[in-house]
């Protein structure tokens, strides 16, 4: 059984350290770039096409980050990767190629987002066949029990966790039975805590990242209360370099 000392022992980027959509895009592969170049982990997010291809992608729909009306999952991965991500230049990758540009120089957590119950199977499935060949760090969760239960059914290889926050709309509601089912890690949002699920899951000898850390009093909420960072708008070695010299 893998070990998740890699997940808790340096701060994860979100979407990659990307810069707010300024020039560096989230999930892009600049954004993937500068976290290994950073020593952080990266977190990211995966949909699924039209033709069953886990594309590192965040949003259901294309016109947020491309300008360009679509629903991915009615998308081929061909179709999606002609799209630009707003002014970066760049296109959205397959899981594949993400995993060829990372090739273990940093820990992955990835999660895949809720999709529709015929989809379930057939996206896990998928994700578990693109990593079937990858020598790395890789965690993967969801907010989806459904898609959890699924990749632990499946005999994922890589730790399974859940993503939550205290009012889910994805039916999990916080049901610490999930806690039994083999699930590995918690992701929690941050402005949630303190919260007893954690201190429950903390006490089952889960480690607890939170998402999404944008400002010193959450990252001081989270080190009091879980093991690590999710974190965007922000670069948490500077920050903590300029606390030592404002302490010193």
């Amino acid at each position: 059984m893998s070990t998740l000392a890699w997940m808790t022992a340096r701060p994860i980027a979100h979407r990659g350290l990307h810069d707010m959509n300024s020039c560096v895009w989230e999930n892009t592969s600049t954004a993937f770039d500068r976290a290994i170049a950073s020593g952080y982990n990266i977190e990211c997010d995966l949909q699924i096409t039209s033709d069953n291809m886990p594309v590192v992608f965040h949003d259901y729909k294309t016109d947020r980050l491309c300008n360009v009306e679509g629903v991915v999952k009615e998308m081929t991965a061909a179709e999606l990767k002609k799209l630009t991500i707003g002014s970066s230049g760049e296109h959205p990758q397959t899981l594949k190629d993400m995993l060829r540009q990372v090739d273990d120089r940093t820990g992955l957590v990835i999660e895949l987002k809720p999709q529709s119950d015929c989809l379930t199977t057939v996206f896990a499935t998928a994700v578990l066949e693109d990593l079937n060949e990858y020598i790395g760090r890789v965690a993967l969760m969801s907010f989806d029990a459904n898609l959890i239960l699924e990749l632990i059914r499946l005999g994922s290889p890589w730790p399974v966790g859940l993503t939550a926050e205290a009012h889910s709309d994805y039916g999990l509601h916080l049901d610490e039975d999930i806690l039994d089912s083999g699930v590995r890690f918690v992701s929690f949002h941050v402005a949630d805590l303190p919260h007893t699920f954690v201190d429950h899951a903390k006490a089952r000898g889960l480690p607890v990242i939170t998402w999404t850390v944008r400002t010193e009093q959450q990252l001081e909420l989270t080190y009091r209360h879980a093991d690590q960072i999710t974190f965007e708008g922000f670069d948490p070695d500077m920050q903590h370099s300029r606390e030592q010299r404002a302490s010193g």
